[in-house]
Parts: C-alpha cells; sequence; structure tokens
C-alpha cells in the first residue's frame, strides 16, 4: 500500500516532528471535549452548537499542529485520521483528501457533523435525501467550495452529501461526529444515477493517535469506537 504524509507546507513522503511551544490544535481538542462534556452528542439541551462552530471558528489552521495526524494515500480518496474520542460520545478526525477524488454520496448515520477546512478547498455537494424506491438521479439542492479555515455543519435532516477535492494538491479538513454512529452501525452509500443506497457496515481509520494502523487494528479500533 503506498502511504503518504501530508507535512508542513505540504511536502508529501515523510514524518513532520512537533515542535511548537504552544499548540493551539490540542487546545482545540481539549475545548471541543469539554464543551461535549456527558453529553450524548450535538442534539442534546446542554450543548450548544453555536458554541462548537465558533470554537472551531477560532481555530487559524497551523500545520506545524495537526500534521503529525494528516496521514494520506494516494491509491484511496481520502483516509480518516483519528485524533480524539470525546469521552466516548464523539470522535474528531482529520480526513486527508487525495487531489481529484473524494468521497461518495453518504449519510451519517443520524450522527452530526462539523467540518473545519485545515489545508486547500474541498467542494460540498448537497442530494435531497431518496425517498421510495423509484430509480431516479440523485436531485442535487446545493454545491459550496469551502476554503480554508471555514467551518460546515451537515446533518442527515439537511439531506446527504459529498465531498471531493478538485485541487492538484491535498486537502485537509477536521471533523467532529457525535454521537459516534456510523462505526457502530455503518452508513448509507448512495448511487448518483438510480438514488440506490448501499450499507457499508464499517468505516474504520487509517491511523488514529498519530500511528497508521494495520488492517485488522484498523477493524478492532473501528468497531470499539466511533465514527
Amino acid at each position: 500500500m503506498g502511504v503518504e504524509v501530508v507535512l508542513q507546507q505540504g511536502v508529501v513522503g515523510g514524518r513532520f516532528d512537533l515542535a511548537a511551544k504552544s499548540d493551539g490544535f490540542e487546545s482545540l481538542v481539549q475545548g471541543l471535549k469539554s464543551a461535549l462534556g456527558p453529553s450524548s452528542g450535538l442534539t442534546s439541551d446542554d450543548v450548544d452548537v453555536e458554541h462548537l462552530t465558533k470554537l472551531m471558528e477560532e481555530y487559524a489552521s497551523n500545520e506545524r499542529e495537526w500534521s503529525r495526524y494528516a496521514f494520506g494515500d494516494h491509491s484511496r480518496g481520502y483516509t480518516r485520521n483519528l485524533v480524539d474520542e470525546g469521552n466516548g460520545k464523539s470522535n474528531l478526525l482529520v480526513l486527508v483528501w487525495t487531489p481529484g477524488k473524494g468521497s461518495p454520496i453518504h449519510d451519517h448515520g443520524n450522527a452530526h457533523c462539523l467540518m473545519k477546512i485545515l489545508k486547500g478547498d474541498l467542494t460540498e455537494t448537497r442530494y435531497a435525501f431518496p425517498s421510495g424506491d423509484k430509480e431516479e438521479p440523485m436531485q442535487v439542492m446545493s454545491e459550496k467550495t469551502h476554503k480554508e479555515n471555514a467551518v460546515a455543519y451537515m446533518a442527515d435532516e439537511l439531506g446527504v452529501h459529498r465531498v471531493s477535492n478538485r485541487g492538484s494538491d491535498f486537502a485537509v479538513s477536521l471533523h467532529l461526529y457525535t454521537p459516534p454512529n456510523v462505526a457502530k452501525g455503518g452508513c448509507h452509500v448512495f448511487n448518483p444515477n438510480t438514488s440506490k443506497k448501499c450499507h457499508v457496515a464499517k468505516c474504520g481509520y487509517y491511523s488514529a493517535f498519530g500511528r497508521i494502523l494495520k488492517d485488522d487494528e484498523a477493524c478492532t479500533t473501528m468497531s470499539a469506537s466511533g465514527q
């Protein structure tokens, strides 16, 4: 498997040794965990979605701070790299997007997602949630390109979506999922031409806490953890 690692200043092919005196990214991780606390997720009354969004918006992306989590792989559309498990109530992931590739159209297993762009631009296409069994093309509701440091919110009641990197370099994003449903129960991907859905039972991790996982470890981590 050809493994690439996104580094400071966009260099690919090695590891970056973090040596920053202060780390705003780790402060963001702890701030999100503290804000979520013992709650069950973003739909809980004691969680302020606007506050979580503000925390993400206030962080100015610094590649020196998050690059140790950012493993990319040219053979995949994107990689999922676990950063934090959020007291068991959420998961925080760094996703690394291969140039010219992206995700399938998918739902979020009744979870909620906040996405912050850490590097590059990502295009999000949102579709109406298919109803019934009629075979027809997926209906596009909107398309938006999110720039570096932008924050977006997505949940199943807003539809389904796909994210793609239309640039020529790796793009990187930070995703907060709560509750961590997808790895426990899977999610659905949708055929853009027929709207037919297929259940994906496992959405594992490419790395966890800065370490690339073997296939068997990835399955174990995914089943024991969240999205």
